[in-house]
């Protein structure tokens, strides 16, 4: 049957199809059914429409978006990836760009993180390998990419098509023909290239018109779907989204449509305050490069000032640095360390000709399980410098000053870090959240910082121009946060971190916004494997490493039959 079916297929589409061997068979395949309880067998289509942002497409839902969109749970504001390759690997693996590490469009793994020179590198499978090993149905990868194609060659089909015209008519006679069909993924380009011929907005004439295109050939996907044979049997679920809105150097938040008929409309969004829970001694966000914008130096200015949340004492963990660890007197750079309800401020110059730790004490009682406001602030004074100070201050008020003049340059090959850094091998009881880490090239004045405490627009800062990195850390998804400075650079999480829902716990650099939804579900490219997983009725597993959630198993009333 199967040489039948590529015969009649290779005859009607001219396709070379290509079948490829598995290369994962341990654990062995469990081969089952899918079937809901009420006899159906699930499937799954995912589409993706590169390029196109969620704010452009709000604008303006063409016609069968909308139709899908009336049945499914959907989002305008799905998490912006780092490139094409990067959205792409995250929807087919699960998995963030801080795990992945794929950018570059011949989908090979070029960037690298703080630690990789001591760990493994780990090459995420992607999501038709699981179907394939679990369940008795045939995939699919349909796109005019060459490399994406070559990406997913686990695929059972993967035709080769030129042209977006090409991809939808491969679709439907897949559909047609292939009676075992299970997990199709399609992949429509012209948008994007519509968007590189007069920008990434419906403004554009080109890039409008391949919106609506792209709906068509949607709209004649969903009718092949509805006229297979099989049909009244199967029970599909439809998911329409993007790699990533705008460009592949400007990328935008995209969008995402999970769509099946049972499903009513609902609009899937972040609720109240999501900050990540650091804990232990793995978990930390940091910036792997930062080409010495962060270099603290030996005459530069500079302020950093943090939101943080301590629910239990803990002695000793470093929590902030851009330095070495604390060993004994000896250390470079600067750190922030926790010493049960209080903080404190630690310099070093060790290997740079300096003396060693130099600490100035902040306030006391941050360990209340409440949001505090911590503030450092180092100022020079001459070139080469004659005097330098650093000063804390806890919730806008200061607490101590002091010399570091003698630790000579901050200047530390350790990156930014958020998260536990060593102090004498203690503090592996570290537990916090944070949020609104903020790094200015100024040194602020007491004035200054007292007013802006609580400030809930960056943009209204007085010394907002001065500001060179900033990191709200309220994503609620996948492992980065997010800068929103001019130049700076986004901080990949790793380690033991957990995404919370606060609800209305706001930390004080953020603003609240009226809580209107039950649960907070930000929505983010990996979610797209993990839907396709729990859809197929395979169990994501811990070693699956997946970012991603399946969050249609929060309504699933609407759905599971009796």
């Amino acid at each position: 049957m199967k040489n039948k079916i590529l015969i009649l297929l290779g005859i009607a589409l001219n396709m070379g199809v290509m079948s490829s061997c598995k290369k994962y068979d341990n654990p062995p395949p469990v081969f089952e059914d899918i079937k809901d309880f009420n006899g159906t067998q699930r499937k799954v289509i995912v589409i993706s429409i590169d390029g196109l942002a969620g704010e452009e497409l709000q604008k303006a839902v063409p016609t069968n978006l909308a139709a899908l969109q009336k049945k499914s749970k959907y989002s305008f504001n799905t998490l912006a990836t780092n490139s094409n390759a990067a959205g792409w690997v995250s929807m087919l693996t699960g998995t963030g760009f801080s795990k992945h590490k794929v950018s570059a469009d011949n989908f090979e793994r070029t960037e690298h993180g703080e630690d990789e020179d001591h760990d493994d590198v780990v090459n995420f499978r992607n999501v038709l390998d699981y179907v394939t090993q679990y369940k008795t149905v045939k995939t699919a990868m349909v796109t005019t990419w060459e490399e994406l194609r070559d990406y997913t060659r686990n695929a059972d089909y993967t035709p080769k098509v030129n042209s977006d015209l090409a991809v939808k008519d491969s679709t439907v006679s897949l559909l047609s023909a292939v009676n075992g069909l299970g997990t199709v993924i399609v992949n429509f380009r012209d948008v994007q290239a519509a968007g590189e011929d007069g920008g990434y907005t419906v403004d554009n004439v080109k890039f409008k018109n391949a919106i609506v295109k792209s709906d068509e050939y949607i709209g004649n996907i969903v009718e092949a779907i509805k006229a297979r044979k099989n049909y009244a049997k199967e029970d599909w679920l439809i998911v329409v989204t993007t790699n990533h809105g705008g460009s592949n150097t400007d990328a935008k938040n995209g969008f995402t449509i999970v769509s099946q008929p049972d499903l009513q409309e609902y609009e899937l969004k972040k609720s109240g305050f999501n900050p990540a829970l650091l804990k232990g001694t793995s978990a930390r966000a940091t910036v792997a490069q930062d080409n010495g914008l962060y270099d603290g130096g030996e005459i530069k200015d500079f302020t950093v000032q943090m939101d943080v949340k301590f629910p239990v004492m803990a002695r000793y963990p470093g929590f902030l640095s851009k330095g070495s660890d604390l060993l004994g007197g000896s250390m470079t750079g600067w750190m922030w360390l926790q010493d049960n309800e209080t903080w404190t401020a630690v310099f070093g110059g060790t290997k740079n000709g300096g003396t060693g730790k130099n600490q100035i004490f902040g306030g006391g009682n941050i360990a209340d399980g409440k949001w505090h406001t911590l503030t450092m602030v180092v100022k020079t004074t001459g070139s080469p410098a004659t005097a330098r100070t650093a000063t804390v201050y806890t919730d806008g008020v200061q607490n101590n000053s002091g010399s570091i003049l003698a630790h000579k340059s901050l200047k530390a090959e350790d990156v930014l870090r958020v998260g536990y850094k060593n102090v004498d091998g203690g503090g592996a009881g570290l537990s916090l959240y944070t949020a609104n880490l903020a790094y200015y090239n100024v040194a602020l004045d007491a004035t200054t910082i007292k007013n802006a405490i609580n400030l809930k627009d960056i943009t209204k800062h007085p010394n907002y121009g001065n500001l060179i990195g900033f990191w709200p850390m309220d994503e609620g998804s996948e492992g980065t946060y997010f800068n929103k400075a001019n130049g700076g650079y986004n901080m990949t999480l790793s380690g033991d971190y957990k995404w919370t829902y606060l609800e209305d716990d706001y930390a004080p650099g953020t603003e609240a916004v009226p809580i209107t939804a039950k649960i907070s579900i930000p929505t983010a490219t990996s979610d797209i494997a993990a839907l396709c997983l729990y859809w197929m009725n395979i169990e994501i597993l811990a070693d699956f490493n997946y970012d991603g959630k399946p969050y249609l198993n929060n309504f699933e009333l609407e759905f599971l039959k009796d």
